[in-house]
């Protein structure tokens, strides 16, 4: 006589076989499981940031091609709309939200799209060579207008997406 682990009924046999409920799988296949889970989950974010990359690339091509030089205003944009994407998203996505999607989902827009696109390093480093080029007032400028547009336009997406998920119908 054998006894098999199953999943919330434990079941024993002649012959090893179940007798209710679907056999547990065993230790190396969870462990098998929760890996392949893991590498599917870096491989949303990668690709992801492939795409948030890409159209940051894209966004300061086009902005800096039509954008007056000497402030960096295609790092403002890209992070404005990127904070304001991040916001609605959350906002749409979250427990309360209308969108139902999975962590998997969520990694791949926010930390992947929204983290590729934005680029933080990119606004410390514009500003600390504007410090360091003795452009003190155009450097304080881009702090405080970035990070008041950034935090507004969080605030925007998340205010745009909560009505949207108090919408009636689906």
């Amino acid at each position: 006589m054998t006894q098999q682990r199953t999943l919330g009924v434990a079941a024993t046999s002649e012959k090893g076989t179940e007798l209710e409920g679907r056999a547990a799988p065993e230790l190396g296949e969870l462990r098998w499981r929760a890996a392949r889970n893991v590498a599917a989950l870096y491989a949303a974010v990668a690709l992801g940031s492939v795409i948030g990359g890409t159209l940051r690339a894209i966004a300061s091509l086009a902005i800096d091609a039509y954008a007056e030089p000497g402030f960096p205003w295609s790092t403002l944009f890209v992070n404005a709309t990127g904070s304001f994407a991040i916001g609605f998203y959350a906002t749409l996505a979250g427990p309360d939200g209308r969108l139902f999607v999975g962590a998997r989902q969520r990694q791949f827009n926010m930390a992947g799209i929204c983290g590729g696109f934005t680029t933080f390093s990119v606004f410390s480093l514009e500003t600390f060579s504007l410090f360091q080029a003795g452009e003190l007032p155009t450097a304080a400028l881009n702090v405080v207008v970035s990070v008041v547009s950034w935090l507004s336009a969080v605030w925007f997406g998340h205010v745009l997406a909560a009505g949207l998920n108090h919408l009636k119908g689906s």
